[in-house]
């Protein structure tokens, strides 16, 4: 029989089943939907969602808000 003991069959099995997984792998990610990143957002409204969450008092905010607005920094960046 010329020597054939399947060596080859087998390799080739192996390929198919690497083959569809990978198959089956890139399918299911390209289903899954991409999570949304957060819009950046400037340091004033950073100070304002931290003042409406009341995780900083009036008096902070408003001298925080000083601080922004003198030097310039709640412009988008």
């Amino acid at each position: 029989m010329m020597g054939y003991d399947g060596g080859w069959f087998w390799g080739m099995h192996v390929f198919w089943w690497l083959f569809w997984i990978v198959l089956i792998v890139i399918f299911f990610s390209l289903l899954t939907p991409v999570p949304r990143t957060r819009a950046r957002e400037t340091p004033l409204q950073t100070l304002q969602r931290r003042y409406a969450a009341g995780e900083i008092s009036t008096q902070e905010y408003e001298e925080r808000k000083a601080r922004l607005e003198r030097d310039g920094a709640s412009r988008a960046p």
